[in-house]
């Protein structure tokens, strides 16, 4: 048994491992031109959406799981102080938009969740991800440029983290 978790163990390893090579976007890029379905199935422009004013794109493993469930309610407890600095919000999974939209209803989610099963945006924004399930990020952009990133992005305090990064601005 304790040769198969080490095998297992490596594996995963080497999955991620292998992903990690891309680049993530950094400080200063532009936001990706990237575009994909919402929870309702309505194709959402990143590139358009964050064209003016600041935009936060986070990115989560799974939907309606115990750590993506406190990020999102991270922001959704956040919501109107995020929204008074004009930050619009956009989570990620690699999930598809019906497990988007049940995880959307379940906890109230003010925001867009976009169903990047293809993951068109997990790659344009060199997020880490193995057999469909991307890593816990965070990327803000102020007038289409990236102004800061969260590469471990926090499960409940991703919203602290955010406002801390805005109190400085």
């Amino acid at each position: 048994m304790k040769t198969m978790t080490q095998i297992l163990t490596a594996a995963s390893a080497a999955i991620f491992a292998t992903n990690a090579l891309a680049e993530p976007i950094v400080v200063g890029s532009a936001l990706p031109a990237v575009e994909q379905v919402n929870q309702d199935g309505k194709p959402v422009k990143l590139g358009e959406v964050g064209a003016a004013g600041y935009l936060l794109v986070y990115f989560y493993p799974k939907a309606d799981t115990p750590g993506c469930t406190k990020q999102a309610c991270s922001l959704r407890d956040s919501y109107a102080k995020l929204k008074e600095k004009g930050v619009l919000i956009y989570g990620v999974s690699m999930d598809k938009a019906a497990a988007q939209k049940a995880f959307q209803d379940k906890y109230k989610l003010p925001f867009d969740l976009l169903a990047d099963s293809d993951g068109k945006v997990v790659a344009a924004f060199g997020v880490p991800a193995a057999v469909g399930f991307a890593k816990r990020q965070a990327f803000l952009f102020k007038d289409a440029k990236l102004v800061w990133s969260d590469l471990t992005a926090s499960t409940e305090k991703q919203a602290d983290d955010v406002m801390a990064f805005l109190a400085t601005q």
